[in-house]
């Protein structure tokens, strides 16, 4: 990503939801600084807000942000 005339590492998170009929959406995608626990909360705070609820399971690499995110927001299984 350019910023500022010079590129710069960012982290891009996408959410995909497979629906009941095994359909998938993507929900959200959030350009970050880093792939911190803060930032991966506020993105699924920001999904709960637009709706999300229900969710039941979160698959995802092994990054610990992650895992807290989810434990905090979803309360889902990781």
């Amino acid at each position: 990503m350019l910023s500022g005339g010079r590129v710069v590492c960012v982290a891009v998170i996408i959410a995909v939801v497979v629906n009941t009929d095994g359909s998938r959406e993507v929900l959200g995608i959030e350009i970050g600084t880093s792939e911190a626990e803060p930032i991966r909360t506020e993105f699924l705070r920001k999904l709960t807000r637009r709706g999300l609820s229900g969710v039941k399971l979160v698959i995802s690499d092994a990054h610990e942000g992650i895992k807290a995110a989810v434990s905090k927001v979803a309360n889902a299984t990781w």
